[in-house]
């Protein structure tokens, strides 16, 4: 019998360069890697969520037209971050590439910081989507059931969410693979049914002028700048969690290619499917005081449905639109684990053994699974008490996730000739598309931690800088107090014959157990 190990594949020669063994199954097409950042952006999540934001921060024309430039803007740090992904194709992402790419003295620190950004900002952002979908299944049940959508219910929903979502994700790897795939056409064909659908139902729709040139101001501010400037949270937001596809690379072929190009394609597809959806939601709103009252559902999408469409049909759009957000937030969940696993596994989170520990006979990390959805759970706990929770909540998202997505593309600005590219790169205009990156990103990290509402009190507080500064206090007293004298970035695992080592003991464990 041939005992010989089988080639290591390039994926694997280059993971083994990167300094890890290939401890997670590799077995994810490049379709599949672009499936799972097209669902954790989710048009049908973020666009819908949000809505109701959108209606009292700058109404329709804020809605239609803040998406197409934002999406212009979110393509061009798309652009940049996947230029360096083709460079580092591991889980760690982006801060393995802050590592890689900052100058030695300091790549530690950059990295620590991006880590922590990332991890900030992969948490928010579960908690945003399965807080959406709880919003959207409530408002369901309400409609079917009479199960109103007081705070209580949301958060037992959102909990609830979050479970199953931790539940697939331990137990059923094959299924979430799946259905990721399957979630790609539930959200393109999910669409064109709700917009025909809101097309062709109603007996009467908004004017053209109405869509693409009406301002609501509800805030309380009286600065239309500001407002407009504000109202750009609904699709920054959405556009948001593309980072999984980094962070997937370590089970995707041809990771160094398909990881990028799945960062860019959920972006261009999402702008264009996204803008058709707004606009057609947009179109068929029968009564704005209605929308925004929502006296049926609690959710401004869903009373636009009940409004133009009658209750049945309303409700079979709201089910296309809850799953959406299921599969969404199952992705979401997934792509986070990933995360805090290759966070650990270089000793930076608190309990990193524990968040490390991969599952032998699935190959997932089960505890990361776990982390993860746990965190979303606290994040979304304020909505108890504060009705702009869901607000910040997503605010906390973009700048998390915008923060630790920029900083590589500034280190890699600084690197110049040092960087050496990968096989997907962008030529001449790798410079001005990643100073243009850098500049978008400080401009919303700033603004989406302006206050929302006024007059500001306990209902309205915006507590987005609060959750930001007690992570990055965290993160930084650890550092100064500990981590400094020890962290040193991401770890080599071993030598090629160690890594090979580690990757035979992980598949007899698995046929074990």
């Amino acid at each position: 019998m041939d005992t010989t190990a089988p080639a290591p594949t390039s994926d694997e020669t280059r993971l083994h360069q990167l300094g890890y063994a290939q401890e997670l199954r590799r077995h994810m097409s490049g379709f599949s890697n672009f499936a799972v950042s097209f669902t954790i952006i989710s048009i049908l999540s973020g666009c819908l969520t949000l809505y109701g934001f959108g209606l009292n921060t700058g109404g329709p024309a804020v809605i239609v037209w803040g998406w197409p430039i934002v999406g212009i803007m979110v393509i061009i740090v798309g652009l940049a971050m996947a230029e360096v992904c083709s460079s580092y194709p591991t889980a760690g992402g982006l801060y393995y590439w802050a590592a890689k790419l900052a100058p030695e003295k300091s790549s530690a620190a950059w990295s620590w910081f991006t880590g922590w950004f990332n991890f900030l900002g992969q948490v928010a952002v579960t908690a945003g989507i399965d807080f959406g979908a709880a919003f959207f299944l409530n408002a369901f049940l309400d409609l079917q059931f009479g199960f109103d959508s007081r705070p209580w219910h949301t958060i037992l929903l959102f909990g609830l969410i979050l479970l199953v979502h931790g539940l697939l994700n331990t137990f059923g790897v094959k299924v979430v693979a799946f259905l990721n795939d399957v979630s790609v056409w539930w959200h393109i064909l999910g669409v064109l049914i709700i917009v025909a659908v809101l097309a062709f139902v109603p007996d009467q729709h908004q004017s053209a002028s109405f869509v693409f040139g009406h301002f609501v101001n509800n805030t309380g501010w009286s600065s239309t700048l500001y407002v407009v400037l504000l109202g750009l949270l609904l699709a920054q937001y959405t556009f948001t969690g593309f980072d999984a596809s980094a962070h997937m690379t370590e089970e995707t072929r041809s990771a160094d290619t398909a990881g990028p190009r799945g960062i860019v394609m959920s972006i261009v597809v999402s702008l264009v499917a996204g803008w058709v959806l707004l606009i057609g939601v947009t179109f068929a709103i029968q009564s704005y005081d209605n929308a925004l009252a929502a006296p049926d559902t609690g959710v401004p999408p869903a009373q636009i449905f009940v409004d133009a469409v009658g209750l049945t049909t309303a409700k079979l759009l709201l089910l296309i639109v809850i799953g959406a957000q299921l599969f969404c937030g199952m992705s979401s969940v997934t792509a986070n684990s990933r995360m805090i696993y290759a966070f650990s596994r270089d000793g930076a989170l608190p309990a990193s053994r524990v968040w490390h520990r991969i599952n032998p006979r699935t190959r997932t990390p089960t505890n990361a699974i776990w982390l993860a959805a746990g965190g979303a759970f606290v994040l979304g706990l304020p909505y108890l008490f504060n009705a702009t929770a869901y607000a910040a909540v997503t605010s906390i998202a973009v700048i998390g996730l915008y923060i630790a997505y920029v900083i590589p593309t500034f280190l890699r600005l600084r690197a110049g000739e040092r960087f050496q590219r990968g096989p997907w790169h962008l030529g001449r205009w790798s410079r001005p598309i990643g100073i243009v990156a850098v500049v978008w990103v400080v401009f919303i990290t700033i603004l989406f931690m302006l206050p929302t509402v006024s007059p500001i009190d306990a209902t309205t507080f915006n507590y987005t800088p609060l959750a930001v500064l007690v992570v990055l206090g965290f993160a930084g007293i650890w550092w100064l107090v500990s981590a400094k004298n020890w962290f040193t970035g991401p770890k080599v695992q071993g030598t090629a014959e160690e890594l090979a080592a580690v990757e035979r003991d992980i598949e007899l464990a698995g046929e074990t157990a």
